[in-house]
C-alpha cells in the first residue's frame, strides 16, 4: 500500500459499463515526512474518504482486490483513511 492525499475528484459520464456506480478521486503520493513525492493517480475510493484526507491505496493488481473493484479494470484503489502515522516514535501526522 502506498500513502496519498485526496487533492480532488475526476468525473467521467462516459465509461466502461464495469466502472459505473465508482467513485474516482485524484490522489498526490506522500512519503513518511508527509510530502509530496510528485506521483499522482486516479483512484477507485472503496472507504468513502474526502477531498484533504490522507489514505492508504494500492495499485496494480492489488487495487482489484475490494469487495467495489473485484473483477473490474481499475489499477488503484483506496482502501484505508488514515487517522494517525508514526515514524521510529515520531508522530508525522494526525487526523
Amino acid at each position: 500500500m502506498l500513502l496519498g492525499k485526496v487533492t480532488g475528484t475526476v468525473v467521467a459520464t462516459r465509461k466502461d459499463d464495469n466502472l459505473t456506480g465508482l467513485r474516482f478521486l485524484l490522489v498526490r503520493e506522500l512519503n513518511t515526512d508527509m510530502k509530496e513525492t510528485g506521483k499522482m493517480v486516479v483512484a477507485v475510493d472503496a472507504v468513502g474518504a474526502g477531498v484533504g484526507e490522507v489514505v492508504l491505496y494500492a495499485s496494480g493488481s492489488s487495487a482489484r482486490n475490494t469487495t467495489a473493484t473485484k473483477d473490474r479494470p481499475v489499477d488503484a484503489t483506496i482502501m484505508a483513511i488514515v487517522d494517525e502515522l508514526e515514524v521510529d516514535g515520531i508522530s508525522q501526522y494526525q487526523k
